[in-house]
């Protein structure tokens, strides 16, 4: 048996990123960030859909076109394939922990 919450260090200086279950068709992630964001002029652009849900923390995401999502405890986020995104914000009081669920568009 596993638990999303064992082996989360007291201090990251970059996120972590951890494969809980990986087939051809589906990934699923623990990411941990720190305080973390994605580079000023870094965006994520993948090929398959990513659902994402914070656990502990939050996190800030924000779409090319100005969008912006606060994701806190519970909250999930659809971003669909090839949907330009990146992380403007992640909690540095505590650990931001993320589900992330990647699938075929």
């Amino acid at each position: 048996m596993n638990n999303l919450f064992s082996c989360i260090p007291p201090f990251l200086d970059h996120e972590q990123f951890r494969d809980i279950v990986k087939t051809d068709q589906i990934r699923i992630e623990r990411i941990v960030s720190y305080g973390q964001s994605s580079p000023e002029q870094g965006w994520y652009e993948q090929d398959e859909n990513e659902w994402v849900m914070v656990l502990t923390g939050f996190g800030i995401i924000e779409y090319d076109n100005g969008e912006r999502f606060e994701l806190k405890q519970g909250d999930y986020l659809n971003i669909a394939a090839h949907q330009k995104h990146r992380v403007t914000a992640t909690s540095d009081k505590e650990p931001t922990v993320w589900l992330a669920v990647f699938y075929p568009d």
